[in-house]
């Protein structure tokens, strides 16, 4: 049986550092779709099914890297999208990530990598297909990690996730009752250790305290200089017992 290749989309206007970006993933047995401007590419990632994106920043035309990035992630939530700047500022960065994509990677980059980039979210896509608990109960709330949702059902009211916002909540329904790190955190979901993922996650982690605000059985606190205890009260769950002292804000 012919094993489908992962199909990537590279939107570089630079024609010679997009055709050995282009040679290097192709031997590494990629099938890569090459464009220079980010009109075009949102029109072929539209009509076509793609595995990862890889954007460059300053693209020519009224589409740039930074609004590809944000309309891709609007309709695909589970795609990677690594941006690939020669703007390498905290402020640039951070206007990246904060369009959803999952990696911020300054020129001139290592073409090894950036596919090592690659392998690491094409691995974490995989291990979220894999079989496990998708239903948790959460107080009154009913959380459904396939279908991305939080269903209150004491008033019915259904809250639509993020699929990141999903990916942090089943990795603490999972590890409740017990400190998790914030490393822990990010290399589990994230794929890497990184300040401004680091950022990134503090806004996902502020969401879901609101979300679980109502629930006095399910609590997020932060642990000081350590990470996260999300205190989920369950019949099998035992709490680890927490100085108070290291406890920080709800």
């Amino acid at each position: 049986m012919t094993q489908t290749k992962v199909k990537v989309l590279l939107v570089e206007d630079d024609l010679v550092l997009g055709y050995v970006v282009r040679d290097y993933l192709q031997k590494q047995s990629y099938e890569v779709t090459h464009c220079t401007d980010g009109v075009t590419a949102w029109q072929l990632f539209m009509k076509n099914r793609y595995d990862v994106c890889l954007l460059d920043i300053m693209l020519p035309g009224d589409k740039n890297g930074l609004e590809l990035s944000n309309s891709i992630r609007g309709k695909n939530e589970h795609i990677p999208i690594i941006l690939l700047s020669s703007k390498n500022r905290d402020d640039d960065r951070i206007a990246g990530y904060s369009t959803g994509a999952d990696s911020y990677l300054p020129k001139p980059y290592n073409l090894k990598e950036l596919g090592m980039r690659i392998n690491v979210f094409l691995r974490h896509n995989a291990k979220k297909k894999e079989t496990g608990q998708a239903i948790f109960k959460i107080g009154d709330l009913k959380f459904d990690f396939n279908n991305l949702t939080l269903t209150n059902e004491a008033d019915r009211t259904e809250l639509q996730l993020t699929q990141r916002e999903a990916d942090l909540i089943r990795f603490l329904c999972l590890n409740p009752n017990r400190i998790v790190t914030r490393n822990e955190i990010l290399i589990s979901l994230w794929g890497k250790e990184d300040y401004f993922l680091g950022r990134s996650m503090d806004v996902f982690i502020t969401k879901i305290r609101k979300y679980l605000k109502a629930q006095k059985a399910a609590v997020l606190q932060t642990v000081h200089g350590k990470g996260f205890l999300f205190n989920y009260h369950n019949e099998t769950a035992t709490s680890p017992k927490i100085k108070k002292t290291e406890l920080a804000g709800k």
